[in-house]
């Protein structure tokens, strides 16, 4: 399992990778099925979900079960598995906030064994499997605690406006999910369609120092607060950069969101890469502010 000179890399359903160059060592696809009820009571159901699950039917199906805290992760691509390392979020929601513990196989020890929902460190877009333990854990299962009569998240001002303008005060969980679905359609390209790996950079959080330089130059940049400071949406300021459908032979910038890098097909990956750079640079240059890319990049770096 572990020859080659690049060792072992795990994909769930690999919808969050760019490979800039060929992998040279062992893929293991995760396929670890199972969702298990291991605890339950009249507030809260504990289950143990097999890392290659496919996310949104487990969002689903926890839905249909009447069981509350995901419906606002619906329809992102991927695994179970991979929720935990990239701590996925989405419309006011992170999914480390239902992560109990998370099962591993742990390749030094050799050994499977518990990281606790302390011992994942989580952070914005960030774990410790995308750290310490990115070439030492393989995540196979993951504990959740999900909610009954759960009251639903509606802070994301698309999704609010949404039952607002139905006139729908009090929206059920399943609701809620079927507008996250119709949000997510309507604003970012089906991978089945065209080729992208959904959103290329992380939001950057800033200090207030600088988000009061970059009112003053820009009065209508949206913000909003994080815990480590407060978020600025990448988007915003890649489009501000002129980068918003923009396609340059095989690859571009989708025409509804500039934050998704998309493939027309035909493009090597150093195109994507380049433009990729470009993007960065051009935001670093007009807000002094430094994208990091969200999705996972092997071989070459930005």
């Amino acid at each position: 399992m572990l020859t080659g000179k690049d060792g072992w890399l795990v994909l769930g359903e690999g919808s969050n990778m760019l490979f800039t160059r060929d992998f040279e060592g062992a893929i293991i696809l995760m396929r670890i099925q199972g969702v298990n009820v291991m605890k339950e009571d009249d507030r809260c159901v504990h289950l143990q979900v097999g890392a290659g699950e496919n996310w949104h039917d487990f969002v689903r199906y926890s839905l249909s079960m009447g069981w509350g805290g995901l419906e606002n992760l619906s329809l992102i691509p991927g695994s179970v598995g991979a929720a935990p390392v990239q701590n996925i979020g989405a419309y006011g929601v992170e999914v480390e906030s239902f992560i109990l513990a998370v099962d591993v196989y742990d390749v030094v020890d050799r050994s499977v064994k518990t990281i606790t929902h302390f011992e994942c460190m989580f952070g914005y877009r960030d774990s410790v499997f995308k750290r310490a333990g990115r070439k030492r854990f393989i995540i196979m299962r993951v504990w959740f605690r999900l909610e009954k009569n759960r009251r639903p998240v509606l802070d994301y001002a698309p999704l609010r406006d949404h039952f607002l303008a139905a006139g729908n005060v009090e929206p059920s969980l399943m609701e809620v999910s079927e507008a996250v679905i119709g949000i997510r359609r309507s604003k970012l390209p089906d991978p089945a369609v065209i080729g992208n790996a959904g959103s290329f950079f992380k939001n950057p959080v800033i200090d207030t120092v600088d988000l009061e330089r970059l009112v003053n130059l820009n009065p209508t940049i949206p913000y909003y607060p994080a815990d480590e400071g407060i978020k600025v949406p990448a988007g915003w300021l890649i489009e501000q950069c002129g980068w918003k459908g923009f396609r340059e032979g095989a690859i571009g910038c989708h025409h509804q969101q500039a934050l998704v890098l998309v493939h027309f097909g035909g493009g090597r990956p150093g195109d994507l890469l380049e433009l990729a750079r470009r993007i960065r640079d051009s935001v670093t240059a007009k807000f002094s502010i430094h994208l990091v890319p969200e999705v996972n990049i092997v071989g070459e770096q930005l």
